[in-house]
């Protein structure tokens, strides 16, 4: 089994595109994506529109579900622009989509963890705002009850990779299209990737072993921060161009 794995795209719809042509020219037919698809002050039509032509397996993120389960006047400021930018039938679309979902038996997907879409799975936030590794006893509770060799999880934008002690592996593939936000909770920190690429992850199963492969693939950065800055955030203009 050979697939990869897409995440936050947040309506980056340049950096999805260079990633689903990355993907193209290796030779990889199977995708999953694992939420936070369209919010955000970038395109979320244009990028919705590829979404529902992809034959790609789907989970919803906490951003998608913040576009279904409240009215606009109740939404953020990622997400208010993005419901502005989408008709019915892309509603539908997303919200026909599960929060959670098994590809193929073995692989269990998620966007968070699999109980609560908001909660960092594979990384902490120290009081003090700083971002770092879970403890392994933090990670396997989370994992407690999955019978799946593979587990998908996104959300903190970072990509990570972490082998559970009874071999299960926890990966977790990065963002398409934001590398780096700020955020409040559970305490004011900032996440960072580093460089602007979009990140997603190829995971293959051989030899009864899973493995992964993270990619960093170049797109036109620059456009989509320029997009942010033009939408009124300058704060994202700068992670687009800076990761």
């Amino acid at each position: 089994m050979r697939f990869a794995a897409i995440a936050d795209v947040h309506g980056n719809y340049l950096a999805l595109e260079a990633v689903l042509a990355d993907i193209r020219a290796l030779d990889i037919t199977d995708i999953v994506n694992l939420g936070d698809m369209l919010s955000g002050p970038l395109d979320a039509r244009r990028s919705i529109e590829i979404l529902m032509q992809l034959d790609a397996v789907h989970v919803l993120g906490n951003h998608d579900r913040y576009l279904l389960d409240r009215p606009p006047e109740k939404m953020g400021s990622w997400d208010r622009p993005a419901h502005a930018a989408l008709n019915a039938a892309q509603l539908d679309w997303l919200r026909a989509q599960p929060m959670t979902q098994v590809f193929r038996e073995q692989v269990f997907l998620c966007h968070a963890t699999p109980e609560n879409d908001e909660v960092y799975w594979l990384d902490t936030v120290h009081p003090d705002g700083t971002v770092a590794l879970s403890p392994l006893d933090r990670i396997e509770q989370f994992a407690l009850g999955l019978a799946q060799s593979l587990i998908l999880c996104a959300h903190t934008h970072l990509a990570r990779a972490v082998r559970l002690r009874d071999g299960r592996l926890i990966v977790n593939p990065g963002s398409v299209g934001s590398p780096g936000y700020r955020d409040k909770h559970p305490y004011p920190h900032v996440v960072e990737a580093g460089t602007p690429h979009a990140r997603y992850a190829i995971l293959e199963l051989a030899n009864g072993a899973w493995q992964v492969t993270f990619r960093h693939v170049a797109y036109d950065h620059q456009a989509m921060a320029t997009l942010a800055r033009r939408n009124g955030q300058p704060e994202l203009a700068n992670a687009l161009a800076t990761g």
